[in-house]
């Protein structure tokens, strides 16, 4: 069976929010590094380390904010912004642009999958994945399809 989905284009804001949140959650270990800054200060009473670990977290996450709007921004990168419609069976994922021009993505590019409470979001890298909201499917089977095939790949 194909699944072959409605056309979607995915929002920058959606992807800078979505981009940096993954990121956030594989990068947790700095937010003990930042806090062990910030426990400075009972080492040398001062507001400067606490300042210094609350500075430094946030110029983290706005080094990771730059680089994901940055991504909207690139010429390259203009495909992914574009309205899409998906072919997804248990091969690949067909990512078409129209009839004549996709790219396939490999089930073994997929890093790891979460559906969340509106959407599949199947990662392929920091800065990469694939968001399927469920509104662009056209029958509750289909996704429970996809949800099928992202169990059996082991990616759920």
């Amino acid at each position: 069976m194909i699944i072959k989905t409605k056309k979607y284009q995915l929002p920058t804001g959606t992807y800078i929010k979505m981009g940096l949140v993954n990121v956030l959650k594989e990068q947790w270990w700095v937010i003990p590094i930042a806090l062990a800054i910030c426990c400075g200060y009972f080492w040398i009473p001062s507001l400067w380390w606490i300042f210094g670990g609350l500075l430094g977290y946030g110029l983290y996450v706005l080094f990771w904010a730059i680089q994901f709007t940055g991504v909207t921004q690139m010429e390259q990168n203009k495909v992914i912004f574009e309205k899409l419609a998906y072919e997804i069976d248990s091969r690949q994922i067909l990512m078409k642009i129209n009839t004549k021009q996709g790219m396939p993505v490999q089930w073994n590019m997929i890093k790891k999958a979460e559906m969340g409470k509106d959407a599949f979001i199947l990662y392929i890298s920091k800065a990469q994945f694939i968001h399927l909201p469920f509104k662009i499917f056209n029958s509750d089977n289909e996704r429970k399809f996809l949800e099928t095939i992202l169990k059996r790949k082991e990616l759920i």
